[in-house]
């Protein structure tokens, strides 16, 4: 399987992923640690990938996604963004609804 395929296939098993520097109990950089505390703070299971163990994942999710850096979240599929998107849409209540809407879906 290519690695297109792999990400396409990680987007289509998982409602809720966040492709990451490091991992929800470790991460590697602020930007991540703060996508997390935000995702974290929702309350539902999400999946993640660290990049940074998976190189040739980093690099086609860029090419991919069309959007140049980490953290990336997806919900349904659909990238949503990286950390100052996913923080504003926390402050705002939205996301909460987003990752509530996508865990009872699955």
């Amino acid at each position: 399987m290519d690695v297109i395929e792999v990400i396409k296939e990680q987007l289509t098993s998982n409602p809720i992923i966040l492709f990451m520097k490091g991992t929800p109990n470790a991460p590697q950089c602020g930007f991540s640690a703060r996508t997390v505390q935000a995702l974290m703070a929702c309350g539902e299971k999400f999946a993640y990938v660290n990049i940074l163990e998976h190189p040739e994942i980093r690099e086609a999710l860029k090419t991919y996604s069309n959007w140049p850096t980490y953290p990336q979240l997806y919900i349904k599929g659909e990238l949503v963004g990286g950390c100052d998107i996913v923080a504003e849409l926390y402050e705002s209540g939205e996301l909460q609804g987003m990752v509530k809407g996508a865990a009872v879906a699955e």
